[in-house]
């Protein structure tokens, strides 16, 4: 049952979000259009889907035939299948009440896309609500668990792509590195053209290729956004 909040409309679905700790926001709108989608992936897994929007967003841009997603909260797992079954792509779409790590052990399929909006606030944040705090903090999914699951998940040609604050991105990549990742794309985001960059958009595959570099300015000045970012969401946000 929806609740008193307005869902978040985009052009081709909606995000019921009135349960979901983590809200709808700007790192998922990213991932979700910028994630690299041209090796035609037949199978994708969102880990940590929360409302579920990256997985309808991949849906959108993709001809997957298998979208999975998995949600260890129950409250976000419960809005996550509602929002899946109100889409075009419900047929598509199917949401695991699991954690990562019961997945890696339960599942035998490999994917060939893999995406995660990882928590990843490490320091101890009260917001006053529980759900949001553990959403927000990587105790729930620390890099090193994202990482492993990803390399037992992925399949040998597959692709996993995700966004991490800047800061953290050196100590990840190595991470992956280890765990036979490779980066081959990454977009360094800024709110503004003066600010400092805040977050890493990263895709890493099996094998080692030349890594493309760029970087994103989400706005001009407060509420005007850059021709890149528009370009970018375009087909998602409904007044852009």
């Amino acid at each position: 049952m929806q609740g008193m909040e307005s869902p978040f409309r985009f052009k081709q679905f909606e995000i019921c979000q009135d349960r979901c700790a983590m809200k709808v926001g700007t790192d998922g709108v990213l991932l979700g259009a910028w994630t690299p989608v041209d090796t035609e992936p037949a199978s994708i897994l969102d880990i940590g889907t929360g409302t579920g929007l990256i997985a309808l967003m991949l849906a959108q841009r993709t001809m997957a035939d298998t979208i999975d997603a998995v949600e260890i909260d129950g409250d976000a797992f419960e809005q996550c299948v509602e929002n899946f079954e109100a889409s075009p792509w419900s047929d598509r779409l199917f949401c695991y009440h699991a954690g990562l790590d019961e997945m890696v052990e339960e599942c035998d399929a490999s994917y060939d896309l893999i995406v995660s909006n990882p928590p990843f606030h490490s320091e101890t944040v009260t917001s006053g609500s529980e759900s949001r705090d553990r959403a927000r903090q990587n105790i729930a999914l620390p890099f090193s668990e994202l990482i492993h699951g990803v390399e037992m998940l992925l399949a040998d040609e597959g692709v996993f792509a995700t966004i991490i604050p800047f800061h953290t991105e050196t100590s990840f990549r190595q991470m992956a590195r280890e765990a036979g990742l490779n980066l081959f794309k990454a977009t360094r985001v800024k709110g503004t053209p003066k600010s400092p960059i805040k977050r890493s958009l990263l895709a890493f595959s099996r094998r080692e290729q030349e890594v493309q570099e760029d970087q994103l300015t989400i706005e001009k000045r407060r509420h005007e956004y850059t021709k890149d970012y528009k370009a970018l969401c375009r087909d998602f946000y409904l007044k852009m």
